[in-house]
């Protein structure tokens, strides 16, 4: 039998920064705003870096990911109002970037994608958004591929349906 060292690696706090966008994206599907997707990012980051941690046979997007989703839940559970925030002038992004017309799109597609249910929610997110493989976002959520492979389809129809296509 294998010493217990040889089934876990430790996650390399130097390495995070590499799956910003990724985070990102997947806290934007989760929140549907700008800002609570920067602040639930953040809080994950000051989560993980808390402590030493431990991975066993999975990525480290695989576990920030499931990290990021446990923050989410965790900031649900206490019910209290959210006050809609207003982005400071200082704030807004000034460079060229999507046109109007894109960026009303894109909040349609992460508003309809933040209103599903969080299983189908996670397995859209994790497949679509953060750009997983099947077995990694399998692996993530810790449900069986087939699992994740159901509740993705399920999941894009009804942003279909959301959406009006």
């Amino acid at each position: 039998m294998p010493a217990r060292r040889d089934f876990f690696r430790e996650l390399d706090p130097a390495r995070l920064g590499d799956h910003l966008d990724r985070l990102y994206r997947a806290a934007y599907a989760l929140c549907g705003s700008r800002e609570d997707a920067e602040d639930l990012v953040q809080e994950t980051y000051v989560r993980v870096l808390a402590r030493r941690r431990l991975l066993r046979r999975e990525d480290d997007l695989a576990y920030l990911l499931r990290a990021l989703r446990n923050t989410f839940v965790a900031g649900r559970r206490p019910l209290r109002a959210r006050v809609p925030r207003a982005p400071l002038d200082e704030e807004l992004d000034r460079s060229p970037g999507p046109g109007p017309e894109e960026v009303v799109e894109q909040r349609r597609v992460y508003g309809a994608i933040a209103e599903l249910p969080p299983d189908f929610r996670d397995a859209i997110v994790a497949i679509d958004v953060a750009g997983l493989s099947y077995s990694e976002a399998a692996r993530a959520l810790r449900v069986p591929e087939g699992t994740v492979t159901s509740r993705l389809a399920r999941a894009r129809t009804q942003v279909a349906e959301r959406l009006g296509q």
